[in-house]
């Protein structure tokens, strides 16, 4: 482990870069630079987060009492629904796309910008327009169907503010299409002479695979949200069977894109972890072109599986085998990569910074979700499992486990190139160990819970008092998890106001994006680059290092002339 790599020299003289070159509200609220557009999302997720955070707090409380200790019914139902939409489609869905994906991806194949600046721009000010959406029907009674918004319940019947929270979740999936198309023309049209496919980043694959997903996938329950409010508003029948419609037909059309929306959420971090696990253990990623395929196939195939959240709905049992199978097959590409992840720390040299200790905390956390995943992909287990508290650690281990280890291990890392400041490895490496250590405490009493018998959504269980042990041990995680998570946002805002400088490469990475300085200049690049070696050149960096130290302590025989002669 080289102990330079996180104190490069500092540079006295101010550099221009995207931050400085103008301190105006209105060239942040105008800019083109996909930079700038990346912060903002930083700033926009960061709160919502914040407000998911709480409301999954105020659930955490309730829960520690067979009877509640807080809410009413209706309330309870109000902020399980608002943690829901808020952590989905505000925090989970854009994270990693919306702000590593729009910093790095021109970064990482040598473009000045993405394709279309303005389109970028406006795919955040379309999010934003969802926020105050959902804010509106946070503020003017809430809403109390599910962030999942089952019909008939809110196409007729819920007396809630529905119309405005579909209006947040409409407008959030439109802002995701902007975000999916420019990165599919800026990564086949834009790449830097020499970047073939095949000397791409990982984390590039995996930012494309996803657009796929967001473009057609997000079209689907755009139109289904649609049409709850039609039904809603004009009482056409289209989901209630009172009017002559199909509550099924929504189930069917709504997880035709929410579990691809899973790989949306999982995907970005996938390709985040193979960065770390390249650079942290100074290795060639295991496998390159098994693991760039296997995003490709976790895209295609994760449109083919809709049907396993249904094995209790009126489908017929032929059409849950062939949904359990093809469940079952989508775990491949995900176990490939685990392995080839595996296969890359193998006899590598590691280095323990704090983006290696999310990463090792994402293959964990990951590891239990994926495996979980499979009992609830088969017929016999899941009619047992269906609707009760082992869905919800199953679901947080996949999404919150995987997405929040990834996304917190992707900031961090890439955290000196976009502010140029480095943070405190002790508190870096202490949040890690809290959000690891947290979100198990937090979620695994809830597989067991959940085997017992707990349904999901309910906040009394007088009737079966035993659970209630459960309950405080995962409401006891959640304080771990929330100190965990709360750390970063105090050490990282010290770094970016008073951290040492860090240098255009603190950890000695390869890549297009840690050639130019930190931060980076408002075009990136002063001169475009060219590219003659592939993403991740550590073997023959390891190579290099093997043959200087078997060299010989012998004068060479033809030493190099002094400067100036």
């Amino acid at each position: 482990m080289k102990e330079e790599t996180n104190s490069m020299p500092a540079h006295d003289a101010p550099q221009v870069n995207y931050l400085n070159w103008s301190h105006t509200v209105k060239s942040w609220l105008l800019t083109g630079d996909h930079k700038r557009i990346a912060m903002l999302y930083l700033i926009s997720v960061s709160a919502f987060f914040l407000v998911g955070s709480a409301a999954a707090g105020l659930i955490r409380l309730e829960l520690t009492s067979p009877r509640g200790v807080l809410l009413e019914n209706e309330t309870y139902n109000k902020i399980f629904t608002m943690h829901g939409v808020v952590m989905v489609f505000f925090f989970l869905i854009p994270a990693i796309p919306a702000i590593l994906g729009n910093f790095l991806v021109p970064l990482m194949i040598g473009a000045r910008d993405l394709a279309f600046p303005r389109l970028n721009l406006l795919s955040w000010y379309v999010y934003m327009a969802g926020g105050v959406c959902a804010v509106i029907a946070m503020m003017t009674g809430g809403v109390d169907t599910g962030w999942t918004f089952y019909t008939p319940y809110s196409s007729m019947y819920s007396k809630s503010q529905v119309v405005w929270a579909i209006c947040g979740a409409f407008f959030a999936g439109f802002s995701s299409i902007f975000t999916g198309i420019n990165f599919i023309v800026t990564i086949h049209k834009m790449r830097a002479p020499g970047l073939t496919w095949f000397r791409l980043p990982l984390f590039v694959w995996a930012q494309y695979a996803t657009s796929v997903i967001m473009i057609l996938g997000t079209p689907v329950i755009a139109i289904t949200l649609l049409l709850v409010v039609v039904e809603r508003t004009l009482h056409i029948g289209i989901f209630d069977p009172k009017l002559g419609g199909d509550p099924v037909l929504f189930q069917h059309l709504f997880w035709f894109y929410s579990h691809p929306a899973v790989y949306i959420m999982i995907l970005p971090s996938m390709g985040v972890i193979s960065e770390l696990m390249a650079c942290f253990s100074r290795k060639r990623v295991f496998g390159y072109s098994f693991v760039a395929f296997s995003s490709l196939a976790i895209a295609a195939l994760g449109f083919l599986v809709w049907g396993h959240h249904m094995f209790v709905s009126s489908q017929s049992m032929y059409q849950g085998m062939v949904f359990s199978i093809i469940s079952t097959v989508v775990a491949v590409p995900s176990a490939i990569k685990v392995f080839n992840w595996t296969a890359t720390m193998y006899k590598g040299s590691i280095r323990l910074e704090t983006p290696m200790y999310y990463a090792l905390g994402f293959l964990g956390l990951f590891l239990i979700g994926g495996l979980t995943g499979l009992y609830l992909s088969s017929m016999a287990t899941d009619i047992h499992l269906h609707d009760t508290y082992f869905v919800v650690a199953h679901f947080h281990y996949v999404m919150v486990g995987g997405t929040i280890m990834g996304y917190l291990g992707g900031l961090h890392f890439w955290w000196p190139k976009m502010t140029g400041r480095l943070y405190s490895e002790f508190w870096g490496r202490l949040s890690a160990i809290l959000v690891f250590l947290g979100f198990n405490a937090t979620f695994m009493p809830q597989f067991v819970v959940g085997y017992l018998g707990m349904p999901r959504r309910y906040h009394y269980y007088y009737l079966m008092p035993e659970f209630q042990i459960w309950h405080v041990l995962s409401s006891f995680g959640s304080i771990l998890l929330a100190v965990g998570f709360m750390l970063p946002a105090f050490y990282l805002t010290w770094s970016y106001l008073k951290g040492p400088k860090a240098g255009p490469n603190p950890w000695n990475a390869t890549g297009l994006e840690w050639t130019t300085q930190s931060p980076p200049m408002s075009h990136n690049f002063d001169e475009p680059p060219i590219v003659t070696e592939e993403a991740y050149a550590y073997d023959a960096e390891a190579e290099e290092a093997e043959d200087i130290e078997e060299a010989p302590a012998a004068k060479p025989a033809h030493a190099p002339k002094p400067a100036g002669g």
